[in-house]
């Protein structure tokens, strides 16, 4: 049975049935992308859209008045219009699909019998064939899971051929028949491996269509293009006459007749012609104006270059909002506002619709920069390099547009290999990641992500510290890299070159100290160079090609090294180079005179500054390379779970428990405190680095919820007096371990007594405990693990952003101090988990090194997926930690573990109906 998800946000109406007040979760509204790339709003009907259902209903046509109802219905009676707008929102729901002001589809379930709802839908003529039926299915579909509907019933017309259609290419599990002139069709809501494709399929074909639109315009208008030198509007509609635009470009602007030789017009409702794309550039305060103009007009997108917006402060982020949700409410999407611009160079289109007057030429690189500012500059440079592109975004403020709808578009682009991203926010991190993941395994994505967010972008603010997104996105197979000089380099050598077989590198030099650099930059990016071969300072092209012809069968890549010894003997040296590297089939790169300037005569072969640079960038390729050959995985069947029961302790410590807000301060880390309190009231949890889990949290039993995934966690008692502790240590048996109680204790020095053998010790141990650290401290009494290990840290936080990501790390002091641990989503694989224990720098340790004896890895690696299931089962899960987790050698033992959860603000959007967020 379907269980009803967590209490959320609510929006609240007040209703015409009466003095009941109606409300519905706040995430059952959404921004959709539609089939064709358009836009538009999906919500819950309301009462007061009485006159928007007329209004809908009178433009519809016989035919499809008739397929809703059976028969003809020339309007509705003011009954039925107040049944239709007026649910509950349990028992009955409407979702409506709306375009500027106007509706345009509703969908409504009313329930039958437990577990069992009516379904029907109804789309205006105009927009039938746009995806909306199937858009507002996904979403009906998601609230009736909520509301413990588990099966849509639909009495449909033979003849309906759409409906039936809709219905049974959602994916879910359907049955029909035929009876009494009528199908049957009755949809199991129950999510498949086939509905999570097909939704999937839909928002990538959607989201991609919506960029297409943008970036193959057949028309574009320039409003704000005035005849002033250095405006911003001039400087774009010169840019795209430049660029050779295959379309028409209309300047607009008010009083003047002409632009640059071009015939302006007023505004742009008055041009006769489609409008495919505009370049706003007028003020900040008349662009909300500009926007409804566009839409009246039928414009399809808009790229927002004027500044004025979220960039300024509060009311600038209003105004930002105000764009967004305006243009995405009728249909548009939007590029910006405050950016440099959008560019395509395919010979079709020949798009520069950017403030930067020179766009780098045809190439295989799409990029994605959301900085205005250092746009012009990032162009620059990959002309100078002499990349290319095949098409460039600015995305600004990105109040709309983000790097994963370029994701979506660029996956199927066929001119574009290789993906580079300058990102300073993630608007949403966990749907980046899924997309990454994907992506990846076909093109190359080179990303450069600031640590700090800029207050204008509309995204979400990390509480993950930077080196976990790091391992999130190595997770992904997204190559990460430091800076804007190494994302050239990396791209510069993926676009031009073949990927490598593997980490072994040959060295072709004419240097001596060269080579040997080469050879410590390698070994230092843990690739394995050969012994460089050293051909002199005398040696000329024959010798340079002879070389690296011979080297190359030995190995997966190779670095050439030449420092010319007279001037203007470069371009032989180079050209014979390029020949001998163009037939090999491996990546070749250079250190080529100590600078850039030999790249064309190089070319295709990669040249760098110095030899370090050049062993940077293959390291990456070499790494990305290996991550794409590993065979696809997926998280494991697990045994000795049970799901229910530990969904049923959850909703259960909720419901009994009245949650109390959080502090702003909570107890540092999340100590051992053997198998949890019993339901206690928690005031928050704290995290190790000091962070909190803030909102209403209830502290729930960790040993209880771990057993309900086959994790067992070692007994402990808490204990108020020497003798309570010398009774449980008789009890537990001997040895045992006497220890603080505390969350965060395993992080203090001296706060463990073990290997207390008898009654009298433990009294003395306690007494000592309590000296130090005061009567109201907390302790514990503790069976002695039966064999010594290496202690761990295991936790899981639900992160806003990313959703349940799970963190591991040795438990001992200095690997907390020097924060040793390493990241990844939930779930988890096998191979995922097995990569998590050697992230971390004192992974050594585990494996038999340092004195230390090998240990069961493989059981430390199944608790991680075990506990990544978890995570990802309970979404109510706020953090558990478990700490610590001994590794001994044959097991491993839960020493102690702490669960806080609490009622998440609604469901994991990203894994339900498509919706922009």
């Amino acid at each position: 049975m379907h269980k009803r998800c967590p209490p959320a946000p609510l929006v609240r109406l007040g209703s015409t049935l009466g003095t009941v007040e109606t409300q519905y979760p706040a995430h059952w509204e959404a921004d959709v992308v539609l089939a064709d790339g358009g836009t538009a709003h999906v919500r819950p009907i309301r009462p007061h859209d009485a006159d928007l259902l007329r209004s809908f209903y009178s433009r519809l046509s016989d035919e499809s008045i008739y397929f809703r109802f059976f028969g003809p219905r020339p309007k509705l009676t003011d009954r039925e219009v107040t049944w239709f707008t007026n649910v509950d929102y349990t028992d009955r729901v409407a979702l409506i699909a709306t375009i500027g002001e106007e509706m345009v589809a509703v969908i409504r379930y009313d329930r039958i019998e437990a577990g069992e709802a009516e379904v029907a839908f109804l789309v205006e003529d105009a927009h039938q064939g746009r995806g909306v039926a199937s858009v507002l299915l996904e979403h009906l579909a998601a609230t009736a899971r909520e509301n413990d509907i588990e099966r849509f019933v639909a009495d449909v017309l033979p003849a309906n051929m759409k409906m039936m259609a809709v219905l049974r290419q959602a994916g879910y599990t359907a049955q029909s028949r035929f009876a009494d002139g009528v199908v049957r069709m009755i949809l199991d809501l129950t999510p498949t491996e086939t509905s999570t494709e097909v939704t999937t399929a839909r928002e990538h074909r959607a989201e991609a269509r919506s960029i297409a639109r943008l970036l193959t315009p057949g028309s574009v208008a320039v409003i704000g293009a005035s005849r002033e030198p250095g405006g911003v509007g001039q400087a774009v509609l010169r840019n795209l006459l430049g660029a050779d635009f295959t379309g028409p470009v209309y300047p607009v602007h008010r009083e003047v007749r002409a632009v640059a030789g071009v015939r302006a017009y007023p505004s742009i409702t008055a041009i006769e012609d489609q409008v495919d794309l505009a370049v706003v550039a007028v003020p900040a305060d008349s662009v909300i104006d500009v926007v409804k103009e566009c839409a009246e007009k039928g414009v399809h997108g808009l790229v927002v270059v004027s500044s004025g917006f979220g960039e300024t402060g509060t009311v600038g982020k209003e105004r930002q909002d105000e764009l967004a949700s305006l243009a995405r409410a009728y249909g548009l999407r939007v590029v910006g506002p405050n950016c440099l611009g959008i560019a395509n160079t395919d010979p079709a289109v020949r798009l520069n619709a950017t403030l930067a007057a020179t766009v780098p030429g045809r190439g295989r690189v799409g990029f994605f920069s959301q900085s205005g500012a250092l746009g012009t500059a990032l162009l620059q440079r990959v002309a100078q390099r002499g990349m290319g592109i095949s098409s460039f975004v600015s995305a600004g403020n990105r109040a709309d547009v983000s790097g994963n709808d370029l994701l979506q578009y660029w996956e199927e682009d066929p001119a574009t290999e290789v993906i580079l991203l300058y990102l300073e926010s993630l608007g949403n991190p966990r749907k980046f990641t899924r997309l990454a993941r994907r992506i990846s395994k076909r093109k190359p994505i080179v990303v450069v992500k600031s640590l700090g967010m800029p207050t204008a972008h509309s995204a979400v603010e990390l509480g993950l510290p930077d080196s976990a997104v790091s391992s999130l996105f190595e997770q992904a197979g997204v190559i990460r890299v430091d800076d804007l000089i190494q994302l050239f380099d990396v791209g510069q050598l993926l676009a031009h070159q073949p990927l490598p077989k593997g980490p072994r590198v040959g060295l072709v030099t004419n240097s001596d100290a060269l080579g040997l650099l080469a050879v410590d930059a390698c070994r230092g990016a843990g690739l394995e160079p050969r012994d460089p071969v050293n051909l002199g300072a005398a040696a000329g092209a024959e010798e340079f090609a002879t070389a690296l012809a011979g080297v190359l069968p030995e190995v997966d890549s190779a670095v050439v090294i030449y420092m010319p010894p007279l001037p203007g003997c470069s371009d032989e040296v180079a050209a014979a180079l390029a020949e001998v590297a163009a037939g090999s089939g491996k990546p070749v790169v250079a250190t080529f005179e100590g600078h850039l300037g030999m790249r064309e005569k190089l070319a295709p072969i990669p040249s760098y500054a110095a030899p370090e640079e050049a062993v940077r960038a293959l390291a990456r390729a070499v790494g990305y390379a290996a991550w794409r050959e590993r065979p696809a995985e997926i998280p494991p069947e697990l045994e000795g779970t049970d799901a229910e029961r530990a969904r049923a302790l959850v909703e259960s410590a909720l419901a009994a428990h009245d949650t109390r807000p959080a502090p702003d301060a909570g107890s540092e880390g999340a100590g051992s405190e053997g198998a949890g309190s019993e339901g206690a009231g928690s005031e928050g949890a704290g995290e190790p680095d000091g962070g909190v889990v803030h909102g209403t949290v209830v502290e729930v039993d960790a040993a209880e919820l771990l057993a309900c995934y086959g994790l067992t966690v070692w007994p402990a008692e808490l204990v108020g007096s020497a003798e309570e502790a010398a009774f449980e240590g008789e009890r537990l048996g001997w040895p045992v371990v006497l220890k603080l109680a505390d969350p965060g204790a395993s992080r203090m020095a001296g706060t463990v007594r073990l290997g207390l053998a008898g009654a009298e010790s433990v009294r003395h141990a306690y007494t000592d405990l309590v000296a130090r650290f005061g009567a109201e401290v907390p302790l514990a009494v503790q069976k002695m693990a039966p064999q010594p290990g290496v202690p761990t840290v295991v936790s899981v936080v639900e992160d806003p952003a990313f959703g349940p990501v799970l963190s591991f790390g040795l438990g001992e002091v200095t690997a907390r101090l020097l924060a040793d641990e390493g990241f990844r989503l939930a779930p988890l694989t096998r191979r995922d988990a097995a990569e998590l224990v050697r992230s971390v720098r004192a992974a050594p340790l585990l494996f038999g090194q340092y004195g230390y004896p090998p240990v069961a890895v493989d059981a430390l690696e199944d608790l991680l997926v075990r506990v990544g299931r978890l995570a990802h089962d309970l979404p109510e899960i706020a953090r558990l930690d478990l700490d610590q987790v001994l590794v001994g050698e044959s097991e491993v033992i839960v020493l102690g573990a702490r669960a806080v959860i609490r009622t998440p603000e609604g469901p994991r959007l990203d894994g339900g109906p498509r919706r922009l967020l």
